[in-house]
């Protein structure tokens, strides 16, 4: 199993930065990409920003320009680094490992607990 825990969210005005990191840990075998994942309160979990293993990245729209997702592999850490932040940003934030954590096994996808992101107008 693959364990990970967010940590950075908090409260910001608009316009603000914030910088969430999420650590992975446990049986990693092969990674397909991790990502970061938003719920707004009455919404449905979106997909915010992913970088696969080779270090492709795909954002959402919304948080392009904004928004840029990195990885450490040697802390088996992604981040997200969020600029010029907005009231319509606000929502908890999730991260996602997916990939295989035994040799034949097949991918599977890991959550986070998510990490509050409060954006003030």
């Amino acid at each position: 199993q693959v364990q990970l825990v967010e940590s950075g969210g908090g409260l910001v005005q608009a316009g603000g930065s914030l910088r969430l990191s999420c650590v992975a840990s446990g049986r990693m075998f092969r990674l397909s990409a991790m990502g970061w994942y938003r719920q707004a309160s009455g919404k449905q979990r979106e997909l915010v920003a992913t970088i696969t293993s080779d270090g492709s990245r795909n954002y959402i729209d919304s948080v392009k320009g904004r928004f840029t997702i990195s990885r450490d592999s040697a802390k088996n850490t992604v981040y997200l680094q969020m600029n010029s932040l907005k009231p319509e940003d606000t929502a908890v934030y999730y991260c996602k490992w997916s990939g295989s954590s035994y040799p034949g096994y097949p991918p599977y996808d890991y959550w986070g607990q998510g990490t509050q992101v409060t954006v003030s107008s």
